[in-house]
């Protein structure tokens, strides 16, 4: 540091930290009293006392050793390939990291520099000189956090590069998805290519459901959406924008040439162990072009109900409507929030050989074995009033319709319904109440609408905190006041303990790992249908549902918040607060 330049080294440490104006001498004094009946060593006693900080103290340290000191920020720049000549385990084992090497000298931070037999064995590991230098335990420790998951990271990522099929539309639309990779070979070396595949290839190793590319003024943007929050990865050369969306387009079979009108396209991706569908979003902007790649992992469905964050009365409601002979079950929420996932989850719980099964689905999200799963393609013709208008004729007994798009669509999934036949199903709805009346607002007669509606639920995905950094703590004033509790809330929760993640390598530092859902279920009782049949709006459906118990979605994640699952934050951030 700095305040240390003049100061000459041998002197004692309270002496040094004095004459460096990062203590005072009366807090050196009063450290030194203490250090009597203390075992601790002069250097922890001022950071246990809070007269000095770590690192103010290890600079401190290195000075009176006249060696290099290197701080925390510094040591989180080191080149990787640097950090990568010592084996992790080795450096977890001293707490020591490569920081720097040049001409055959290797510099390493160290907690500990008069470790001689650690150095010895890094001389003979690395096959370079060693020169110690000092850092604190947290930079150290941080560090190795950081840099050795970055460097795995990268390798794993090259190896699902060199692993990765692009499969692409062929032009002939009976012969499915083609191989591009092995038809281009002699591009593959391209740094567009390359650039492409690895913001895929990191996509998929970060859990993303979407990858944005987005031109600024000055530079490309790429962001991921994980666990349902964006979050910015990498910008790309101002450059490379123009060479990333033509290599979309070609492997999106879209035309490169256009670029004022939005355009679709899909493209498929295939690893040793993933299949994943790419579905392409290309939007005009006024700064040029915007993508979206939405990921649909098209691997075997596996999840079940229980894992889907169902409160266990909520689960005994859903599991016993879900049985049933024959009507509708609707889920409703926006895009993203685990509707399709909730509705294979229910028919895996229910499927048998003796049903007849069918979905249809525009696209197909999860491969799910002995069910009928039938893709729309509207460029065909084949949309998804036609499709059911066949199913029928199939003689089916469930009927997945992946959603309710238009009143005709609509229409033949009720008269199904009434015919002896259960159909699942969703709808784009801010709640379940509004669900009903967005039935009614698509053409559906209420009396069709009333008859044929067994449950409505919506639904919404919550964060949950981090396993491996979740602490306990108070919130402040502010959140408390914006989730705007009710006085009987106040009182069922006034005992709960708060929690959220602190941020880790696990999570990317965010506090938040995985989903899980929370659910508003509208139960069709005699009331409730007797007022879809006299056209009642959607409040008058909501209070009469509240008196018969149904639980809101705020409701649904104040539990998760008191079960210790997610934080009040994200709770504020998914769900809107009931005004009377």
């Amino acid at each position: 540091m700095e305040e240390l330049k003049n100061i000459p080294p041998f002197a004692k440490l309270g002496d040094i930290l004095v004459a460096a104006g990062m203590i005072t001498e009366d807090q050196r004094n009063k450290t030194l009293a203490e250090q009597k009946f203390s075992s601790d060593k002069i250097g922890d006693l001022f950071i246990k006392l809070g007269y000095a900080v770590e690192e103010q103290v290890f600079s401190g340290l290195a000075h009176q050793m006249s060696m290099d000191f290197i701080d925390n920020d510094k040591l989180l720049e080191a080149p990787e390939v640097v950090v990568a000549l010592i084996p992790e385990a080795f450096a977890r084992e001293n707490t020591l990291i490569a920081h720097q090497v040049e001409n055959g000298t290797l510099l390493v931070a160290m907690i500990d520099p008069d470790d001689i037999i650690a150095i010895d064995n890094l001389q003979k590991l690395t096959d370079q000189k060693v020169i110690p230098a000092l850092g604190t335990p947290t930079g150290i420790n941080k560090a190795i956090e950081q840099l050795y998951v970055r460097i795995r990271k990268d390798s794993e990522v090259k190896d699902v590069i060199e692993d990765l099929q692009i499969l692409v539309e062929s032009e002939d639309e009976e012969d499915g998805m083609v191989d591009m990779t092995k038809t281009e070979t002699e591009i593959d070396d391209a740094p567009v290519v390359k650039l492409v595949n690895l913001i895929i290839a990191d996509a998929l190793k970060e859990r993303a459901t979407d990858i944005h590319i987005e031109y600024q003024d000055k530079y490309v943007v790429v962001r991921y959406r994980i666990d349902g929050v964006l979050m910015e990865v990498m910008t790309p050369p101002h450059s490379s924008h123009a060479g990333i969306i033509s290599r979309i387009k070609i492997i999106s079979r879209l035309n490169i040439a256009e670029k004022r009108l939005p355009q679709d396209g899909r493209f498929g991706i295939k690893t040793t162990d993933r299949e994943v569908d790419v579905r392409v979003s290309i939007l005009p902007t006024i700064n040029g072009e915007k993508i979206v790649l939405r990921l649909l992992d098209k691997s075997t469905f596996s999840r079940s109900l229980v894992q889907l964050g169902f409160e266990i009365d909520m689960l005994k409601i859903f599991k016993r409507t879900i049985i049933q002979p024959y009507g509708m079950i609707v889920v409703s929420g926006p895009t993203g929030s685990g509707k399709s996932t909730t509705l294979y989850a229910s028919i895996s719980d229910i499927k048998s050989s003796e049903d007849n099964i069918t979905t249809v689905e525009d696209p197909v999200e999860y491969h799910s074995d002995g069910i009928n799963q039938v893709q729309v393609k509207p460029k065909i013709g084949l949309t998804f009033s036609l499709a059911l208008r066949h199913i029928l004729r199939q003689d089916p007994d469930k009927l997945l319709i992946g959603e309710i798009r238009d009143g005709e669509t609509a229409d033949i999934a009720i008269k199904f319904s009434l015919t002896g036949h259960i159909v699942f199903t969703t709808l784009h709805a801010n709640d379940a109440p509004s669900t009903i009346t967005r039935f009614i607002d698509i053409g559906v007669p209420p009396f069709l609408v009333g008859s044929c509606l067994l449950l409505v639920m919506a639904q919404r995905l919550v964060r949950k905190i981090c396993p491996k950094c979740r602490i306990e703590y108070e919130p402040d004033e502010y959140e408390m006041a914006a989730l705007n509790l009710s006085d009987n809330e106040k009182e069922r929760y006034k005992d709960i303990k708060y929690y959220r993640g602190k941020g880790c390598i696990h999570c990317r530092s965010t506090g938040y790992f995985d989903r899980t859902g929370i659910f508003e279920l509208l139960e069709i009782k005699g009331s409730i249908r007797r007022m879809i049949f006299d056209n009642a709006n959607q409040e008058e459906i909501r209070d009469e549902a509240s008196r018969l118990g149904m639980v809101s979605l705020r409701e649904a994640a104040l539990r998760k918040i008191a079960a210790g699952v997610t934080t009040l934050r994200e709770v504020l951030r998914v769900t809107v607060q009931e005004y009377e």
